[in-house]
């Protein structure tokens, strides 16, 4: 699925002060990351705080994303949840016409083992849709390991790729390594992007892309050309901001990244707050060297 490739840039959902969808932020925030480079846009996923959104809500942003995209980039849809059955249905039932993929997060909360989660995706296979896995563990408090993985992607063609946010970057190396032809990686880790592109993987599906998209592509594209001095040159430059925006949980630091860059305000909804003062200081202060 080679136009899922480079940068994808996990979208956040923008809001108004009395806590409503702020569409005109989320309409800025998507033309400043066309205009400057990113590949793909993900739509829904955890930095949408998509827990937080009503089905109505849910509908909007989905809505609004499309018709401002024009289709002028792919487009991934995020479907997940901790009900099997359910996720399935949701697949089933969506208009997935203008999405390229549909990006699903490994069961969180039930801690299903191995063999649970291959027939959870076996389940997501059946609904013949391109589906692209996603482990996050430190979410999911489950690992999604890299035999069960390979074991989904060799049998199931549908199943295009895995969004890999392992705290072990050595499972990364193991996929790509021995992944079957057709079946791509993306880092699911921003301060990952870089090493794992350069061992063979497809790219990254970003937070922090969407504050610093024009850097980000170009590094992700330098390491695509094995420049790798270069590459290694812009991931220095943004690694301290990386590890800070992800310090208070995500997407406090990049809303305050955002709000920064005058392209969004920084509310979230409950259970998130934003990011504490201390945190925005040094946020800040990070940005100002860039």
């Amino acid at each position: 699925m080679s136009k899922l490739k480079g940068v994808g840039v996990a979208l956040v959902t923008p809001f108004n002060e009395d806590l409503s969808v702020d569409l005109e932020s989320l309409s800025r925030l998507i033309e400043y990351n066309i205009e400057h480079g990113v590949n793909y846009l993900v739509v829904l996923g955890t930095t949408a705080e998509a827990a937080t959104l009503s089905e109505q809500e849910k509908k909007t942003v989905i809505e609004h994303i499309v018709a401002t995209n024009a289709g002028r980039l792919p487009l991934v849809l995020g479907i997940g949840g901790n009900n099997t059955m359910e996720v399935k249905y949701a697949i089933e039932q969506t208009d997935l016409s203008a999405f390229s993929a549909v990006l699903s997060v490994s069961p969180y909360y039930n801690k299903p083992n191995q063999e649970g989660l291959y027939q959870h995706y076996r389940a997501l296979a059946s609904t013949g849709k391109p589906i692209i896995i996603y482990n996050v563990p430190s979410r999911t408090g489950q690992n999604l390991e890299a035999d069960t993985t390979l074991r989904l992607a060799r049998e199931f063609k549908n199943l295009i790729m895995i969004k890999e946010a392992a705290p072990n970057i050595l499972q990364y190396f193991d996929i790509i390594r021995q992944k079957p032809e057709g079946f791509d990686l993306v880092s699911g880790d921003d301060e990952f992007t870089l090493p794992v592109t350069l061992a063979g993987g497809n790219g990254v599906i970003s937070v922090i892309a969407q504050g610093y998209p024009k850097q980000f592509s170009s590094m992700v594209q330098l390491a695509f050309e094995g420049n790798v001095k270069e590459a290694y040159s812009i991931h220095n430059s943004l690694v301290e901001l990386t590890r800070l925006i992800f310090a208070e949980g995500n997407p406090s630091g990049i809303k305050t990244v955002l709000s920064e860059l005058g392209l969004i305000k920084n509310y979230l909804r409950l259970p998130l707050v934003e990011a504490s003062a201390g945190l925005q200081d040094k946020i800040r202060a990070q940005m100002a060297k860039l």
